[in-house]
């Protein structure tokens, strides 16, 4: 099971996103609303979560500036990167996201993208 940090500017997916990886046993310990929030929050976490669910659009700080300075903050930081735009793919994994999923995003895929990052780390 992952601990998740979820990063994303609308409440209502937060709930959504709670409910859905609840059904996997993952649980989101801690969230956050734009990017700025993102990184000060992932940088006072002790321990770190296995995973962060990140979108893409966001206030203040978008996701691809964000990606980098969690990945200048702990370099084994994983990533997974949602977009409605999949033109940004290569720029967000480029950046260090570590997956990429397009919204509306497959539950299926999520857990199946969640799994690898979590075996890739054991």
């Amino acid at each position: 099971m992952a601990t998740i940090f979820l990063v994303d500017d609308e409440e209502h997916l937060h709930q959504i996103y709670r409910a859905l990886f609840a059904i996997k046993g993952h649980t989101i310990v801690a969230s956050a609303f734009d990017g700025i929030e993102a990184v000060e929050k992932f940088r006072s976490l002790n321990p770190r979560p296995n995973i962060m669910v990140m979108d893409h659009r966001m206030p203040r700080m978008d996701s691809l500036t964000a990606t980098k300075k969690l990945v200048e903050t702990d370099p084994k930081c994983r990533i997974i990167f949602v977009s409605a735009d999949a033109t940004v793919q290569d720029e967000a994994l480029k950046a260090g996201a570590k997956a990429f999923q397009v919204k509306p995003v497959r539950a299926a895929e999520l857990f199946a993208a969640i799994e690898k990052l979590m075996q890739a780390s054991s």
